[in-house]
């Protein structure tokens, strides 16, 4: 596999990191200009914020928990050279899984469906993480 096979899905999952902090940063600015919130009402702590600016911040915290084991599976698969297909494909469904999840996160937030998805991507990623294992130490 090409160094740009197996990166490509972590710049995309980054991509996402990123937008959802300007999307965090504009949300929040534009409730201080409109009034929406006071300066002093988030000053010691951020639950005084209004539902779509929390929900877009939870959103972006979340990229920082299961993306962290993806990141660090990535790096050593392709340290290792036993990223392959299989592994390359595993990396597009665990990114489009965190694409979904923030997408359910920021739009309707039903934790029913946003529970699936995430839970869909955390199956991928062991998945992932017991690929690499076996090829590792079955090799």
């Amino acid at each position: 596999m090409t160094i740009q096979m197996v990166l490509l899905p972590v710049f995309v999952q980054v991509v996402l990191t990123i937008v959802l902090l300007c999307w965090v940063a504009r949300s929040r600015t534009e409730c201080i200009r409109s009034g929406k919130t006071k300066m002093r009402d988030i000053a010691l702590g951020e639950s005084n914020w209004p539902e779509q600016p929390t929900k877009v911040a939870n959103s972006y915290n979340s990229q920082f928990q299961l993306p962290l084991l993806f990141y660090v599976v990535v790096i050593l698969a392709w340290i290792t050279r036993t990223a392959d297909v299989v592994f390359v494909v595993l990396e597009w469904l665990f990114v489009l899984l965190r694409i979904a999840h923030a997408y359910i996160h920021v739009t309707s937030n039903y934790v029913p469906r946003r529970f699936q998805v995430f839970a869909a991507g955390l199956l991928v990623l062991v998945i992932m993480w017991i690929y690499f294992g076996a090829k590792i130490f079955l090799a």
